[in-house]
């Protein structure tokens, strides 16, 4: 969902299939989604949200790291290929699908770099190696060997605005992993579980919404508690008593700043209307929710 938690959704296969809007990096055995060469591993990075993935092929080896830098402007997803050892191929292939799924955009070449366009919307797809489209994906192929890299960077913008500054992954990625470093030496928490607590704190710090200080209950939405029931609620606002539980865990790990602007945006949604509390609100604090 991009540039927001509560915007409409550009990549929603995992609700529906691959033409709702996909976008996957792996060995060229296994793209295309035909079952071969699964990821042999997957964790984060040390205590950051930094994701490993990890593939074997017959050929060689190769990490793929996936991560959002925590931004100022725009928001991105950069994506890593690591060569680990011999020698792979590798495609990336990816299929935006803005509006949940809904709109095939208009892609096309810029200068060299590819963007896809919908409405007001744009996602500008920054590489070293050619791109080229085909039937609404935007495919990348390629060879990677040990101690080779190969970066992939999205990036959104509106759609009538200037095109988005060309990122230097491997800066954003030193600048995240540090990010993450000097936050999480903040947890004061010395208990039991000290590493399972850490980990729930760096997903609560996720859910925040840098801008505006607003805590999202959860990062879905149309996931129904029974499948045909009546209870399918998108749990990308800030729900208050969702938001109260998620502060009382951060402040008892030490995480003060986060309290402070979620107290900020309270006062802020509140406004002068205590006597009407809504139970949830839009993330920089809107009343009227669809």
């Amino acid at each position: 969902c991009l540039p927001r938690f509560d915007s409409p959704a550009v990549f929603a296969g995992l609700l529906g299939t691959q033409k709702h809007g996909t976008w996957q990096i792996a060995p060229a055995s296994s793209a295309g989604w035909s079952g071969s060469g699964r990821v042999a591993e997957r964790r984060y990075r040390g205590d950051s949200l930094v994701l490993e993935s990890l593939w074997r092929t017959p050929t060689g080896s190769v990490r793929v790291l996936d991560f959002m830098p925590p931004r100022d402007g725009a928001p991105q997803v950069i994506r890593i290929a690591e060569g680990l050892t011999g020698e792979v191929e590798m495609v990336s292939a990816m299929r935006p699908r803005p509006g949940y799924g809904s709109v095939s955009p208009w892609i096309h070449e810029v200068g060299g770099r590819m963007v896809a366009e919908a409405g007001a919307d744009a996602l500008w797809l920054d590489t070293c190696v050619p791109q080229a489209e085909k039937d609404g994906v935007v495919v990348s192929a390629f060879t990677i060997s040990a101690d080779q890299s190969v970066a992939f960077v999205l990036s959104w913008c509106p759609s009538h605005a200037a095109a988005p500054d060309v990122a230097a992954p491997e800066t954003a990625l030193a600048e995240t992993l540090a990010f993450w470093q000097d936050w999480t030496q903040e947890c004061t928490y010395d208990g039991p579980y000290r590493e399972a607590v850490l980990r729930s704190s760096i997903t609560l710090k996720a859910m925040t919404y840098g801008p505006s200080g607003g805590i999202v209950a959860a990062p879905t939405t149309s996931l129904p508690e029974e499948i045909g029931g009546d209870r399918n609620w998108d749990y990308r606002f800030t729900w208050l008593r969702d938001a109260a539980t998620t502060l009382a865990a951060l402040l008892g790990t030490g995480y003060r700043q986060e309290a402070q602007a979620w107290r900020q945006w309270l006062l802020r949604a509140v406004a002068g209307d205590p006597e009407n509390l809504q139970i949830m609100y839009g993330i920089t604090g809107e009343r009227d929710l669809r």
